[in-house]
């Protein structure tokens, strides 16, 4: 896999309403079922585009990404409240053992995920902690998204989540992308 990072400079095109196309609101919120006591992280959150769509449901979000620009951009669009942006990897998240309640990741598993970044993920969620994945497949044809070369297929991407030690429930391959949901 040549993991890859989104370039900042196109940040903008992270806007794009069609990216509902690929993933809803309410696909997304099935995925991890966040409720208005949890402590949510978006893994690689970006210009916040899911990460505003999920606040409403949470106390508190972890806006994640390993891009300065990315927060900058989201600060200039309006961050909510109840958000946090946070500077990090994956594999080096800034909080406690346990103090996660879910974790979502939009169109960006593919940009971390190593045994060392979902071990770490596992670190901080709590028991039963919720994870929803949706990201683009390489099963899609690749006219979105990242190379074809540089994604997982669900059933791979299930198989690192169930070697990090989650216990995987939903997971479905669809047209371009794929979406998984598992508990810690």
């Amino acid at each position: 896999m040549g993991f890859h990072t989104f370039d900042a400079e196109g940040a903008e095109r992270l806007e794009d309403p069609s990216r509902y196309e690929y993933l809803s609101v309410d696909e997304l919120l099935a995925l991890f079922e966040p409720t208005p006591a949890d402590v949510v992280v978006d893994l690689g959150s970006g210009t916040g585009f899911f990460t505003d769509d999920v606040a409403p449901y949470a106390r508190r979000v972890h806006a994640v990404d390993v891009q300065p620009e990315m927060h900058d951009y989201y600060r200039e669009k309006g961050v909510p409240d109840n958000v946090d942006l946070v500077t990090a990897e994956v594999a080096d998240l800034p909080f406690a053992d346990g103090e996660v309640d879910a974790a979502f990741s939009t169109m960006t598993f593919h940009e971390f995920a190593t045994d060392a970044a979902l071990a770490e993920l596992a670190r901080v969620l709590g028991p039963g902690g919720r994870v929803g994945i949706g990201d683009w497949s390489a099963q899609g044809e690749g006219e979105h998204g990242p190379p074809v070369s540089e994604r997982f297929d669900a059933e791979r991407a299930r198989d690192l989540l169930a070697g990090a030690g989650f216990d995987v429930g939903c997971t479905s391959e669809r047209r371009e992308t794929f979406v998984v949901s598992a508990r810690r």
